[in-house]
């Protein structure tokens, strides 16, 4: 039995795995973000979009525009953020939505995160990480793209990250899953019925021959969803898995995995963040370096700018596209939404995308360079795993790391 028909087998149950459907990659945001505005400002009756991001930028004014605009000639516009990513939000571009009439939701608002941590208030540390738009029920986005100018450095290249944009039978459980998150901040006692929410309508054809699958990840219904969708694939890996990830943290469960797939002779790839971005998260993976590089993985490290890809492929016949990275942030406390695709054309397109990555513009850390490290080096990448482990542990959700 091939490997899709395995994981397509696994899924079956959960009711998720959809056929028909037209999925086109979108790489980083010089392909997502003009299909994006295409489709807002087409839009003629229903706008759902979800960000973790809304950055006071050129990307984030034209998206108020477009957004601003459909409100203005009667689209029913749904906007949710997150109230940290976004709590920007509320100076300049919240004003002018709601002028507009588009409908705002904003999730947990807040300023203080780490102080949150620190004291264990675990609640707080829920965020909304999903990256999702959908326009008239009809095409819907999907991936990992903040509503964020992601193009970094003068010239300016796109800094690699991925998106989806799907029509066809999929979208209904990408629209049952917006309408559920904006009927829960919507939320009223006493809310009488003929006041709820109504529900986004969804043209859900056949559009194409691509069977997919949404899987999601909360604090109530699909707390592992993701992290079981990675562990899955990586078990019934034959000949190579690739991973890019922007922050590389992941459970125990998916990194035995990886180890039992190198360990029976499964080529694996991880493409990780080169550059410092949060150095308590980049240090803690590098951690992880020696024990991955002992086992057979290869390793690579994005070095032109900054890395935001969080996608996987798996014997050219399963992938994954979204917004969850492997670490506990997005394994443990957030809300993410990813799609899994399993048709062998979409995932040798991505895999070469990955590939041309790391050829070009990747360093391989070999075990050879890897011990060659400063005793400081390898103390402070020690420490910061420590760190990051005591501090998840005060939260009460280190069980699973």
């Amino acid at each position: 039995m091939s490997l899709r028909r395995r994981l397509l087998k696994a899924l079956r149950p959960t009711r998720q795995v959809t056929r028909g459907n037209q999925i086109d990659l979108l790489c980083s945001g010089a392909d997502y973000f003009p299909a994006l505005l295409k489709a807002l400002e087409a839009s003629t009756h229903s706008i759902r979009l979800e960000t973790y991001l809304y950055a006071d930028d050129a990307i984030g004014d034209a998206v108020t525009q477009a957004l601003c605009a459909a409100a203005r000639r009667g689209v029913d516009v749904r906007l949710v953020v997150d109230g940290f990513g976004a709590r920007n939000i509320v100076a300049h571009h919240l004003p002018l939505l709601e002028a507009a009439g588009v409908h705002a939701r904003i999730f947990r608002p807040e300023h203080h995160l780490w102080r949150h941590l620190l004291s264990g208030k675990r609640s707080r540390l829920r965020r909304m990480h999903r990256k999702i738009a959908l326009c008239d029920g009809k095409t819907a986005f999907v991936g990992g793209i903040n509503i964020i100018d992601d193009a970094t450095g003068n010239p300016a290249p796109s800094r690699p990250d991925f998106a989806l944009q799907i029509s066809g039978p999929l979208l209904q459980n990408i629209g049952r899953a917006m309408d559920r998150q904006w009927q829960t901040l919507s939320r009223r006692p006493f809310l009488r019925r003929s006041q709820k929410p109504t529900a986004t309508q969804i043209n859900n054809v056949i559009t194409g021959s691509t069977q997919a699958a949404l899987a999601l990840r909360d604090n109530l219904l699909n707390r592992g969803q993701i992290e079981a969708a990675y562990i899955s694939a990586i078990a019934e890996a034959r000949n190579d898995i690739t991973l890019a990830m922007a922050y590389f943290i992941p459970s125990r469960a998916i990194l035995h995995a990886l180890f039992d797939a190198a360990a029976r002779g499964v080529t694996v790839y991880l493409l990780l963040q080169g550059r410092i971005e949060y150095r308590l998260q980049h240090y803690a993976s590098q951690s992880l370096y020696t024990r991955l590089l002992n086992a057979g993985i290869r390793i690579f490290e994005y070095e032109p700018g900054f890395m935001h890809a969080k996608v996987g492929v798996v014997d050219h016949q399963w992938a994954t596209v979204g917004s969850a990275n492997l670490d506990p942030f997005s394994l443990l406390v957030a809300r993410e939404a990813n799609v899994l695709v399993f048709d062998a054309a979409f995932c040798t397109k991505l895999e070469e995308k990955l590939l041309a990555e790391i050829k070009s513009h990747s360093r391989e850390i070999t075990a050879a360079i890897w011990a060659r490290r400063s005793g400081w080096h390898r103390m402070l990448r020690a420490l910061s795993a420590r760190l990051l482990f005591r501090l998840l542990s005060l939260t009460r959700y280190a069980n699973n790391y």
